[in-house]
């Protein structure tokens, strides 16, 4: 006669899905924001990549390279400036004197006794994009803002350096805002400024946020040439200053690590945390209440204990089979002992389980320890085979 199987008490269900269909399934919803990460950090390599690497010349009045100065120097001199080139601070402290313009140029170059000897040096200063060290020291009031946007701007100020030349290209450029009294020119459209001249002591320092005007590449173009002469030349001498490397290492000058990154990088990680915080929003929309779901097959306790020694045997993990048989062997046996069931986990009780239950059976207690506490079965079979001890102990134990 055939039976049917009471309800809930099949195996039928729908089947578990493979970790091949999970992993794809994972991959397909997560690949849009895979390919919007890779997709920034491309980006991110060819703005860096772009980005033109400052070469030793850079803003060198003797460099007739792109990036160099030796035009803006050569046009100051036809026009009966003097230009004195220095290749360190304290040269350039000692040249400079009352109606004379140092141009400062690789801030990031100099060290703690350069800046001191600049402060002190007699004339004014026309700092090109300065580091926070050397602002800090000879400009306190002006502060960086960050990079500034457009190529080209307009004055917007009253400063006649200028406003006498008109629009300027300024290209890649910093900008700076001043806590104390100041002019501020050539503004972004957030308020922040280019070019920046403040009064510190007896110096009148100016700031330039770009070199652009200052090389030989982009000297004609828009007023640029303008500005510069107007800038550098206001005095009747030049000190223009290119330190060379420090020999320390350690300096107020160096860059900070905000000065180093370059503008792609940082682009990079403003476009990295805005689509973190997109994704986060996103998946947090997918969550909900905790529901509480009927489960699609009953299982029974008889199959649970199967596929856990069906994981057991194909690991070859008869350690653990054995530790598990023994364990629960001595948990049944101590309550019938009459010992406390703590006692069953306990090693310092293993004596006082191993005489009693050899007192209670057929077996001396060489054999009884054995059983409870001995190593691990050599082989399957051996596992089987403690298990019938562990079968027989108890049953005797229950019998006496």
């Amino acid at each position: 006669m055939v039976t049917q199987a009471p309800p809930g008490t099949g195996r039928s269900g729908p089947a578990e899905p493979s970790a091949r269909q999970v992993a794809g399934r994972r991959w397909r919803s997560a690949r849009g924001v895979v390919a919007v990460i890779l997709a920034m950090v491309v980006v991110a390599v060819i703005l860096a990549a772009l980005r033109p690497a400052t070469s030793p010349e850079a803003l060198d009045p003797a460099s007739a390279k792109r990036d160099g100065s030796r035009a803006l120097a050569e046009i100051l001199r036809q026009h009966g400036t003097r230009v004195t080139v220095a290749r360190n601070a304290a040269d350039a402290a000692a040249a400079a004197g009352p109606g004379t313009t140092t141009v400062v140029t690789r801030t990031e170059r100099l060290t703690e006794r350069d800046l001191a000897l600049l402060s002190r040096a007699p004339g004014d200063l026309l700092l090109v994009q300065p580091t926070s060290y050397a602002l800090n020291d000879l400009a306190p009031q002006v502060r960086p803002s960050g990079p500034g946007y457009g190529e080209t701007a307009d004055p917007g100020c009253a400063l006649p350096v200028a406003s006498l030349a008109g629009r300027v290209a300024f290209h890649e450029s910093e900008t700076y805002k001043v806590t104390g009294p100041g002019i501020v020119c050539y503004k972004t459209e957030y308020g922040d400024a280019r070019v920046v001249q403040v009064q510190t002591g007896t110096h009148t320092v100016t700031v330039l946020g770009s070199a652009a005007p200052l090389t030989n590449r982009r000297l004609a173009e828009e007023g640029n040439a303008a500005l510069a002469m107007n800038l550098a030349g206001t005095g009747s001498s030049v000190v223009w200053l290119v330190p060379d490397l420090p020999k320390s290492g350690s300096g107020a000058g160096q860059r900070s690590l905000g000065d180093l990154l370059p503008f792609g990088v940082k682009l990079f990680f403003l476009e990295l945390l805005v689509a973190v915080v997109l994704v986060a929003l996103w998946r947090a929309r997918r969550l909900g209440p905790v529901v509480a779901e009927a489960l699609p097959v009953v299982v029974r306790s008889a199959e649970t204990v199967e596929g856990r020694a069906r994981l057991y045997r194909a690991g070859r993990a008869r350690d653990r089979a054995s530790d598990a048989l023994r364990s629960g062997a001595r948990e049944r046996l101590v309550p019938l002992l009459g010992l406390p069931r703590s006692s069953a986990q306990d090693p310092s009780a293993a004596q006082e389980i191993v005489t009693a239950v050899a007192r209670r059976t057929a077996y001396d207690e060489t054999y009884v320890g054995a059983a409870l506490y001995g190593p691990e079965p050599l082989d399957d079979a051996g596992l089987i085979a403690l298990t019938d001890v562990l079968d027989d102990l108890e049953r005797q134990v229950r019998q006496s």
